[in-house]
Parts: structure tokens; sequence; C-alpha cells
């Protein structure tokens, strides 16, 4: 992981009482529980493909800017799904595409094998992310 001082941005975000929100409130959105089905708002698999798809969408439009022009034109469109393993945990599988208009399909597979190496969650390396999850503080909210 990189020196905490070189991290570029930072964000945090409460999930609570049936709704998410960011601590800059450019989003909030009421939350649906897979475990209460008359709850309504996005899911965790609708966020999971948010989440995905923005970050994706970031690197491939810095990565459009050296191959071409058209960087204004790239799409991301990702899916994700949530399952459960024999032993109770979750599991999700996210797929994601890269379109851009203009490009050759040689310039559109740099593009997406560029953005793919930018992104924190490559396709093809799991250790370059770590979640730390830890009690808060008693009274902390």
């Amino acid at each position: 992981m990189p020196d905490p001082s070189s991290w570029l941005h930072e964000a945090t975000a409460t999930a609570a009482g049936g709704h998410v929100r960011t601590d800059d409130g450019g989003l909030s959105s009421a939350l649906a529980s897979p475990l209460a089905p008359h709850c309504t708002g996005l899911t965790p698999e609708q966020l999971l493909a948010a989440a995905f798809a923005s970050c994706l969408h970031h690197a491939a439009v810095e990565a459009a800017g050296e191959i071409t022009d058209e960087a204004h034109t790239v799409q991301v469109t990702a899916e994700a799904k949530l399952g459960r393993d024999d032993d109770g945990r979750y599991r999700a599988d996210v797929r994601a595409q890269i379109s851009s208009a203009g490009l050759s399909r040689q310039q559109l597979a740099e593009l997406v094998e560029y953005a793919d190496r930018l992104w924190p969650f490559s396709s093809g390396d799991n250790s370059r992310h770590r979640l730390t999850v830890t009690p808060a503080e008693n009274g902390r909210h």
C-alpha cells in the first residue's frame, strides 16, 4: 500500500437506518435489504455495480486520453452478482465492459488493458487492495 501521505482522494460513507450517504452529501439513498424484501432502495449488488462502473470509468477516461481524443465517449457497464458459498459467506462476481466510439479494435483493446492496470481492483490481481474492518469506539456513530 502507498504511503498514507500519497493518497490523492478520500471519501467517507455511512450506512445506517436503511439509508446510505456520503460525507459530502453527493450520494444519499435508501437501501434495500436482502433480509427484508419489503424495503425499497438500492441493493448491495446495485451499489457494487455502480461503484465498479464509476471507478473503472475514471481509469478508462484517463487511459483513453493516452490513446485518443475520444475520451468523452468512454462508457463502462458493470454487472455485479452476489451469491452465497456453502459456508454462508457472500461472494461477488463483477463483470465490466468498456466501449468508446471511434476506436479501432486494437485501440479499444489497449484502452481496456491500460484501464484495468490503473484500477486498484484489476481483473488479474487480487492483492492490490486491502479491507480492514474494526469495531467502532462505544458511543461513536
